[in-house]
């Protein structure tokens, strides 16, 4: 019996590549004619629209490219059990997410690379986004206050923009690259969503203080491990809103390393401080071989036939054992 994971959709995951490439980086272009880059106005929009063109791409991918009955399902916006199936992989996302940030500081800090003053919070009204108040606050313990609220309640903020990136890249893509065993989906997901910020990083974003080239590598790398946890999240729970939410609270931790950053010191890193840099490297691999060594990755996926055969033959592979 032929199953979904027998081959890979050619025709489906070009059309997607190209979509979720072409427009979005279109949208770069007024940071380039303003000649501002990342400094420019615009910027935060433009890359909040960016941020949503994978999950355009993956929605018209399986409504007109590579149709199937149940597009929604397919990318895993719905779920057969509705909300039971995946709650406790959310709150995994929701919870993990900014307890990594926080654990790659602290091999930041024990290896040297991260100066920190852990209960020293004289930056946190400078770096955390909503807060009512300019003034750093009075105790150690309000200010932690303050913080939590910001990242696991405010974090909130950042699941939005997060659907269009998880759409796309965990909801369509790796799982349309199954065909190339998980290792491989992950591995190529991750090389593409990497690639995929290429303007960005040409401006400077992310890893400003680094060659181009190196900027890259690094982007690539770290979009291989964090990709491969999120699409973990992704399989297992059998829908996209778990990788959804994490991803979110992902980006509502990047205040921690200035949170934390000892005052009066060179700025922080991404090269070598947080989950970009090389010491969170670290915390993402040793999660990714816990699961294997859990016997949770990869993960045990039913054989079960596909709703539709595609338009494309695409690229067989070997049976599964």
């Amino acid at each position: 019996m032929r199953s979904e994971y027998d081959r890979v959709d050619v025709r489906g995951v070009v059309g997607f590549v190209l979509i979720a490439y072409v427009p979005a980086w279109l949208l770069t272009l007024p940071l380039w004619l303003s000649g501002q880059g990342l400094g420019s106005g615009w910027f935060p929009p433009l890359l909040v629209a960016m941020m949503f063109m994978p999950g355009v791409a993956a929605l018209v991918t399986e409504r007109w490219i590579s149709p199937r009955r149940r597009p929604l399902r397919a990318v895993g916006v719905t779920h057969q059990r509705g909300i039971r199936g995946w709650w406790r992989y959310a709150l995994l996302g929701w919870i993990g997410a900014p307890l990594a940030m926080m654990l790659a500081l602290v091999v930041g800090w024990a290896l040297t690379v991260y100066d920190a003053h852990w209960l020293d919070l004289s930056e946190l009204s400078g770096q955390l986004r909503f807060t009512l108040t300019e003034e750093s606050p009075d105790s150690t313990v309000s200010g932690l206050a303050l913080l939590l609220v910001n990242v696991f309640v405010f974090g909130w903020l950042n699941v939005i923009p997060a659907v269009g990136e998880e759409l796309g890249w965990r909801g369509y893509l790796t799982r349309a690259l199954l065909p190339l065993g998980q290792p491989g989906a992950f591995l190529v997901t991750g090389v593409l969503w990497g690639l995929w910020h290429a303007p960005l990083l040409v401006l400077g974003y992310n890893y400003p203080t680094i060659p181009v080239v190196a900027a890259f590598a690094m982007m690539i790398v770290f979009c291989g491990l964090v990709g491969t946890l999120l699409g973990w999240l992704r399989l297992a729970s059998g829908s996209v809103w778990p990788a959804v939410i994490a991803h979110g609270f992902l980006n509502a931790s990047a205040v921690l390393p200035g949170v934390f950053h000892a005052p009066d010191e060179p700025a922080v890193s991404n090269v070598s401080v947080g989950l970009l840099g090389w010491t969170g490297w670290i915390v993402l691999a040793l999660l990714i071989l816990v699961l294997v060594a859990l016997q949770r990755l990869p993960v045990r996926l039913p054989a079960r036939r596909e709703d539709e055969p595609g338009i494309s033959r695409g690229v067989r592979r070997f049976h599964h054992t």
